[in-house]
């Protein structure tokens, strides 16, 4: 048997389906259960708020290519078949067993789950869990705990509850997160805000909410008291970089912006998680290598570039240590990103590890050491999570 064939066995088995390398994924939301017509199904496929011009069509796209590569063998299809007619076959079995059959198709023992999105049609972990068959553990955002909290708050109660509240909400997490990124950006202040700053900042934040009727959280000095008090649980802290929804400014979610934040928490024992990270992969492996509570994953793109994912995962390789790199997923909605992602990671990850391998850059051992690190042993550690 080849070195290639080896190692291919180790990450994956398209044709029986066999996993015999067990994920975290340490970044992820909830899947729909309920049923999904072709627009609502093209609506999850892509990051942008808006239909497509006319003529086109989102799935079109290496997304749409991963999907009918990946995900229609699983679902009892050809590879490669048509788009309608994947989309007429996971009509027709129902999205319960679509997504029973698509998640149980990543070999995913555990998923780590943002719950902070505003999404009623996602399945809650509990349910997760089952149709997954793998463990769940949550992961809180910072910003939704804050705005539920003001909805029943005045601007100093808000200021003097918020720590406990979000404490009592970690209690069971494994995780916080915040998406300072896409609220403001990263190009804020390193310290932690006065406390006079923040009570002047959430009075704003107040008087705003009851003129417009919504209490979402945008100030940067309210954002940096979350992202605070979010380390002050001592729990990783996960941060949103790069590559996002519309609302986003991408050049404000470079991670390198976050260089004096990262030299202001090194001595706390609290670590960071850059999640996605893409286009600026590069940028996050150097912070990983330098500081030594900053790790990164490629999730989101794992999927949507669908082809080309390697490229991103290979980047991800080049400079941050083993113990750095984490994988995830970044699914949201749709478990054919889910299914996409792990079956491009797995790919893409025996390639690399059989090009070095190859090359005499490293030993089989060595492989299946670092794919064993990246697949799971770097988040159940970072994480704390029992095997």
């Amino acid at each position: 048997m080849a070195k290639h064939d080896q190692l291919a066995v180790i990450m994956t088995d398209t044709g029986s389906r066999r996993i015999d390398l067990p994920l975290i994924d340490h970044h992820c939301h909830g899947v729909v259960d309920g049923e999904l017509g072709d627009d609502g199904f093209r609506t999850l496929a892509t990051e942008s708020d808006w239909p497509g011009p006319a003529g086109t069509d989102s799935l079109d796209s290496p997304f749409g290519l991963a999907v009918r590569r990946v995900c229609a063998p699983v679902l009892g299809l050809d590879p490669l078949a048509p788009l309608d007619e994947y989309l007429a076959h996971r009509h027709a079995i129902g999205a319960a067993e679509a997504n029973r059959l698509l998640l149980r198709s990543t070999g995913t023992s555990d998923y780590l789950i943002d719950t902070g999105i505003r999404d009623a049609r996602l399945l809650d972990p509990a349910i997760m869990a089952t149709r997954a068959d793998a463990r769940v553990r949550e992961i809180v955002r910072i910003e939704r705990v804050a705005e539920d909290l003001a909805s029943g708050s005045t601007a100093a109660g808000f200021v003097a509850k918020f720590p406990e509240t979000l404490a009592a909400r970690t209690r069971e997490a494994v995780g916080v997160k915040s998406i300072i990124a896409y609220r403001h950006g990263f190009d804020i202040p390193a310290e932690r805000p006065s406390g006079r700053d923040v009570l002047q900042a959430a009075g704003e934040w107040f008087r705003t909410a009851e003129k417009t009727g919504r209490a979402r959280i945008t100030d940067p000095v309210l954002l940096r008291f979350g992202l605070w008090t979010g380390i002050d649980t001592g729990l990783p802290v996960q941060l949103h970089a790069g590559y996002g929804d519309s609302d986003l400014q991408l050049f404000r979610a470079d991670p390198s912006r976050l260089n004096p934040l990262f030299h202001a928490t090194r001595s706390l024992g609290v670590d960071f998680m850059l999640l996605h990270c893409y286009p600026f992969i590069r940028e996050a492996g150097i912070l990983a290598q330098v500081f030594p509570h900053v790790y990164l994953d490629v999730g989101l793109v794992s999927h949507y570039l669908g082809p080309s994912a390697g490229a991103a995962i290979r980047q991800a390789m080049e400079i941050a240590p083993f113990s750095k790199v984490l994988y995830s997923s970044d699914s949201y909605g749709l478990a054919e990103h889910y299914a996409v992602s792990a079956a491009s990671w797995r790919t893409s990850f025996a390639a690399l590890m059989d090009d070095w391998v190859a090359s005499g850059w490293a030993t089989t051992n060595d492989a299946e050491r670092i794919a064993t690190m990246v697949a799971s042993e770097n988040a159940r550690r970072v994480y704390n999570l029992n095997p």
